[in-house]
């Protein structure tokens, strides 16, 4: 069995994935947190050793989408000469998309 792919963050993915993470501990309780870190655990160990199971996005180049626990979607590009997964955007489907507030 191959290791799969890598799986790399962007620094926008990282600052998005930290604003969420700044909302559900001034919003919510440890628990909420907990399970964010379980699903994209979960959600990354799939993409690295399967990443066309999740569907193409809308946009171009190859980008695909990953709902998490239904209020963000992680969006992530293959470089299949690299086995390198890139994830691009940890988006909050909460945010406003004029004013991209949460």
């Amino acid at each position: 069995m191959t290791n799969g792919y890598s799986v790399f963050w962007t620094d926008h993915a990282l600052e998005e994935l930290d604003t969420t993470i700044e909302y559900l501990w001034l919003n919510f309780s440890d628990v909420e947190v907990s399970r964010l870190g379980r699903s994209i655990e979960s959600i990354l160990a799939n993409i690295s050793q399967n990443p066309m199971m999740y569907p193409r996005s809308d946009m171009s180049g190859g980008i695909r989408r990953a709902v998490v626990l239904r209020f963000n979607t992680l969006y992530y590009r293959l470089d299949p000469d690299d086995r390198r997964i890139e994830v691009i955007s940890f988006y909050s489907n909460r945010k406003d998309p004029e004013s991209q507030e949460l």
